[in-house]
């Protein structure tokens, strides 16, 4: 439960946690909009160490206790029309982050696991740098294409105004967005939520978390659609999906897997966007089998795995 930091090439202080046994096989956990390194459950770290891996997680830019990006956020009314600031980072950029972790480590190759937008960012690894990704597991994610995975309107009017003057401010704006984001099948642990909150604005910007959120917005609309560069990708993908996301709609999953030859898509009936405790050890087996990791508990892997998934065959439109 430590922090550490390293520096990328670009010169840029990551923070990163390890847990596990560095002669286990390397698993890296890349985490979503607004999200720091703690927001991974410790169950699912727990579970995922106890599969062998060695688990890394980091902060974002503009998360966390990375340090933040100098350009301006974009104003409400870019975000609206999704004109982004040419002038801000990208996914790339935020993927050459994880890479530079990775380097740090001396870790040459990682199954890459993210989550949202940090699914976006470990597509863009696996795209862009194949030798690096044993595997690759998409959860809640999309390809940028606008036609697919875009958030209800309820979503986008919770997402306005991110930014909070004070710490109980911060814990309450969290846990009205992620009681909209919870599914109908896997209860919230609220509790833990609004933990995870108040210990985000003390890791992370605090009174500039809005900007920080803008800013990665910023670096989504400004990637665009990524439809041909999925194409590219070569590693063993799961792209993982609940039939109840209201912030990025399940064709956004369905998507990123006809986008990916071979994919295995698995959509979740009743999760919505939010790794409730009730999904965690049915992500940690998902996460395991794709891996080609034994798992201490088959019958678990066997349910999750039946009647859910579809291997997809060839690569389609992703639009």
């Amino acid at each position: 439960m430590t922090d550490d930091f390293c520096r990328t090439s670009a010169g840029r202080r990551v923070c990163y946690r390890v847990d596990g046994d560095p002669s286990g096989e390397a698993l890296l956990l890349i985490a979503g909009l607004t999200l720091d390194l703690t927001s991974w459950p410790h169950a699912m770290i727990d579970g995922l160490v106890e599969q062998g891996f060695y688990v890394i997680r980091f902060d974002n830019r503009d998360a966390g206790r990375t340090t933040p990006a100098g350009t301006p956020p974009p104003s409400l009314l870019r975000r609206v029309l999704r004109r982004p600031r040419r002038d801000g980072y990208d996914l790339g950029d935020m993927a050459t982050d994880a890479v530079g972790v990775l380097d740090h480590l001396g870790v040459d190759r990682a199954h890459v696991v993210g989550m949202s937008m940090g699914g976006m960012i470990a597509q863009t690894i696996a795209a862009r740098h194949p030798a690096r990704t044993a595997s690759l597991t998409s959860i809640f994610s999309t390809t940028g294409a606008r036609r697919v995975g875009q958030p209800a309107a309820s979503t986008l009017l919770l997402l306005a105004n991110p930014g909070s003057r004070t710490r109980d401010d911060a814990v309450r704006k969290h846990l009205r967005l992620v009681r909209h984001l919870a599914g109908t099948r896997f209860p919230l642990d609220e509790t833990a939520a609004a933990e995870y909150a108040a210990r985000a604005w003390d890791r992370g910007l605090r009174r500039d978390a809005g900007h920080g959120v803008a800013r990665q917005i910023n670096a989504i609309y400004k990637s665009g659609d990524r439809t041909a560069e999925l194409r590219r990708i070569t590693a063993p993908t799961l792209v993982i999906h609940g039939d109840r996301d209201r912030i990025v709609h399940p064709s956004g999953g369905r998507a990123t897997a006809a986008a990916i030859r071979g994919a295995y898509h698995v959509a979740i009936a009743g999760m919505g966007h939010d790794l409730a405790p009730g999904v965690i050890d049915r992500l940690v087996d998902l996460i395991a089998a794709q891996a080609g990791v034994a798992s201490p508990r088959p019958k678990p892997l066997r349910r999750s795995l039946m009647g859910t998934d579809r291997r997809v065959p060839d690569r389609g439109s992703g639009s």
